[in-house]
C-alpha cells in the first residue's frame, strides 16, 4: 500500500492538472505582426450588399468550378467522390488583410465484404491553403475572383491561382 505522502503528492498533482486543464489556453502569437485576436471570418467581415454578394458569389463560383473539373482531375483514383466542404478566410478587422484562406475537402472509399455484407469505409480530409501573397486584402481577392472562372483566376500580386493551391494539396 502506498504511504500517505505518496497519496498526497498524487492528489496535489491531479489537482494541478485539473486546474491547468480548466484554464483557457493562451492566445496564439500575433500573425504577421498583427494582434491575432482581431481576426474574424470573412463572412463576418464583408459589409454592404455589393461586398456580401461578391463573397457568396465567389464561394458559389469556386464550388461550381471544382465540381466541373473534379472528375477529370482530383477525383480520379482511390477517392473518386471528393466533396468541397467549406472555403474560409480569416480577415484582420482593422486592415482588411487576409490572414489565411483554407478550402476543406472530404472523400471516402467504401468496400463491401461479400461474405458478411459489412461495409468498410476509408475516409480522408484535406485542408488546402490558398497561395495568397502577403498583405492581400479581402477586397483585392474578391475583385480578382469576380469573373466566371474564380478557380483559375490569378490571385492578387501573384501568378498562382486557387487551382494551383489545390494541385499542391489534393
Amino acid at each position: 500500500m502506498a504511504n500517505s505522502e505518496t497519496i498526497r503528492s498524487q492528489s496535489v498533482a491531479c489537482r494541478s492538472l485539473l486546474l491547468a486543464a480548466s484554464l483557457p489556453l493562451a492566445a496564439p502569437a500575433a500573425t504577421r505582426g498583427e494582434d491575432a485576436s482581431q481576426y474574424v471570418d470573412a463572412s463576418d467581415y464583408v459589409q454592404g450588399e455589393a461586398q456580401i454578394d461578391a463573397w457568396f458569389s465567389m464561394l458559389s463560383q469556386l464550388k461550381r468550378g471544382f465540381d466541373e473539373i473534379c472528375g477529370d482531375t482530383f477525383c480520379e483514383g482511390d477517392y473518386s467522390n471528393i466533396e468541397s466542404l467549406r472555403y474560409r478566410c480569416s480577415v484582420h478587422q482593422a486592415s482588411g488583410r487576409i490572414g489565411t484562406c483554407v478550402w476543406v475537402f472530404a472523400a471516402s472509399e467504401e468496400e463491401i465484404d461479400p461474405a458478411t455484407g459489412e461495409i468498410t469505409v476509408a475516409s480522408k480530409f484535406w485542408r488546402c491553403p490558398t497561395p495568397l501573397a502577403h498583405g492581400t486584402t479581402l477586397e483585392e481577392l474578391l475583385a480578382a475572383l469576380a469573373g466566371t472562372s474564380a478557380l483559375d483566376a490569378p490571385l492578387p500580386r501573384s501568378e498562382r491561382s486557387i487551382y494551383d493551391g489545390l494541385t499542391d494539396c489534393l
